[in-house]
C-alpha cells in the first residue's frame, strides 16, 4: 500500500484536471526499469512500505512542522515532542500501517526512538534557529519548452535576500555509495531544472543531508549542466509515451529485483503482469508521502 497524500484538498480533487507529469522518483523508475514505471504510474499496484520508509515520512513531517514555530522553539526538545503527534497522524490516515510495521515484534517506542535519532542526526548538522525558510515541502511544476511537464516536491528551499536559491533535502538512510549518490543527485538536479524555469535562477546549491550518518552532500550546479539535464528528462518521456502507446514496458533485471515487491507480475520471475489499462488520465504524475521520504 502507499500512504495517500492529495495534492489539493479532498472536496475539490475530483474537480481538478492535472496533466500526466514526470516526477524525480517516476522518472529513477523509468530508468531503473520501464515495467516498474508501469506498475507503480500506469497499474498502480499496492506496496507494502518499509519501517525505514515510514520512519522518513514522520522524520520530514517533524522537520515541516519545526520550521513553522517561531526560531527560538527549534530546538530538540520541540522536535522530539513532535515525534509521537506526526505518527498518530500518519496512523490514523492508513490505520492498516501499525499492524503491518510492528508485526515482528518491534515496539512503537523503540520505532520512534530510531526516528529520534535521525533528528538528533539532523541537529549536528545546522541550527533550524538560525534560518527562515521560504519554504518546506514545497510543490513544483514546470512545463519545458518541448512540452514535457516536470513536478516534484522539495523538501526545503532556502533563499537568501540577495536571491541566491539552496534546495535542501533530507534523506533517513545512510549516506549511498557511487550509485546511490548519483541517484540522489539526480533528483537535485530535477528540482534544480524546475526552479530554473520557474524563476530564471539557477539554485547557487543543492545540499543532500544526511541524517543517519550526520553527514552532507553540497552540489553547485551550472546552466550548461542543467540544459544537458533538460535533453535527459525529455529522451526519458519520450521513452515513456512510445511505451505509452502500446503498453511495451519492458523489464530491466537486476540486482535491485530482490526489494522490488511486484516480481509475481514480472516475465522475468514467471509472472505475467496485468492487463495493460492504457495510459492513465491526469493526476498520474502526483506522487505519494512516501516519495517523497526516501
Amino acid at each position: 500500500m502507499t500512504v495517500p497524500e492529495e495534492a489539493v484538498p479532498v472536496e475539490v480533487a475530483a474537480e481538478v484536471r492535472r496533466r500526466p507529469a514526470l516526477s524525480p522518483s517516476r522518472a529513477s523508475d523509468f530508468k531503473q526499469c520501464p515495467l516498474l514505471y508501469r506498475f507503480r504510474a500506469v497499474d498502480r499496484l499496492p506496496e507494502t512500505p518499509s519501517k525505514a520508509q515510514v520512519r522518513g515520512t514522520v522524520v520530514h513531517s517533524v522537520l515541516e512542522q519545526l520550521y513553522g514555530l517561531p526560531a527560538a522553539e527549534r530546538v530538540p526538545a520541540t522536535a522530539h515532542k513532535l515525534l509521537q503527534p506526526a505518527w498518530a497522524k500518519l496512523s490514523e490516515e492508513a490505520p492498516e500501517l501499525a499492524g503491518q510495521l510492528f508485526s515482528d515484534g518491534e515496539s512503537l517506542d523503540d520505532w520512534l526512538a530510531s526516528a529520534g535519532e535521525l533528528i538528533d542526526g539532523y541537529f549536528t548538522l545546522e541550527d533550524p534557529r538560525r534560518l527562515e525558510p521560504e519554504a518546506c515541502e514545497l510543490l513544483v511544476e514546470s512545463e519545458l519548452p518541448s512540452g514535457v511537464l516536470l513536478r516534484g516536491y522539495i523538501d526545503r528551499l532556502d533563499v537568501a535576500p540577495t536571491g541566491e536559491i539552496r534546495v535542501v533535502d533530507y534523506k533517513t538512510g545512510a549516506a549511498p555509495r557511487e550509485v546511490g549518490e548519483a541517484k540522489a543527485l539526480f533528483q537535485m538536479k530535477f528540482y534544480a531544472l524546475v526552479l530554473w524555469r520557474l524563476r530564471g535562477v539557477v539554485p547557487r546549491q543543492l545540499r543532500l543531508m544526511y541524517l543517519s550518518d550526520r553527514q552532507s552532500l553540497a552540489y553547485a550546479p551550472d546552466e550548461a549542466e542543467l540544459k544537458r539535464f533538460e535533453r535527459t528528462l525529455e529522451a526519458i518521456w519520450d521513452a515513456v509515451m512510445r511505451a505509452a502507446k502500446t503498453g511495451d514496458f519492458r523489464p530491466n533485471k537486476s540486482r535491485l529485483c530482490d526489494y522490488c515487491d511486484h516480481k509475481a507480475f514480472c516475465p522475468e520471475f514467471g509472472g505475467t503482469p496485468p492487463e495493460y489499462p492504457g495510459w492513465p488520465e491526469p493526476d498520474s504524475g502526483t506522487e505519494t508521502v512516501l516519495d517523497r521520504a526516501d
